[in-house]
């Protein structure tokens, strides 16, 4: 795979796994409405449209990239769900929150790195 190719497929895992960590507001959104009430079974809708194009989408992206590339990638759902949390809840974020934040990014930087020096 050249770096052109491996670029774009990386930037669309990044890009699905942001929309994948968005099932949590949804959920979140959910969890305040009546069970069963109109909101509620539309908040749970949209997770379920999300997690069906998702599944979709990290078959395509398997085929792609070594599964254990992607799951590493994973792990950026955790900064994506603080990012909407104080961004759409108004969670607040502690020293805590961002040093794990760091270090979870340093880590899929240091496994990304890693793999491409396999590939070389």
């Amino acid at each position: 795979m050249d770096n052109k190719t491996n670029l774009k497929t990386m930037l669309l895992l990044h890009l699905m796994i942001a929309g994948y960590s968005c099932s949590g507001i949804f959920t979140k959104l959910a969890a305040g409405e009546s069970f069963l009430s109109i909101k509620f079974c539309l908040f749970y809708g949209m997770v379920i449209l999300i997690l069906f194009l998702y599944a979709i989408g990290w078959q395509q992206i398997i085929k792609r990239v070594p599964l254990t590339l992607a799951y590493s990638a994973k792990a950026a759902t955790v900064v994506w769900g603080m990012i909407w949390g104080v961004s759409i809840f108004r969670d607040k974020i502690t020293v805590q929150n961002i040093i794990g934040a760091v270090m979870i990014i340093a880590g899929i930087v240091l496994y990304f790195r890693s793999e491409g020096d396999k590939n070389v």
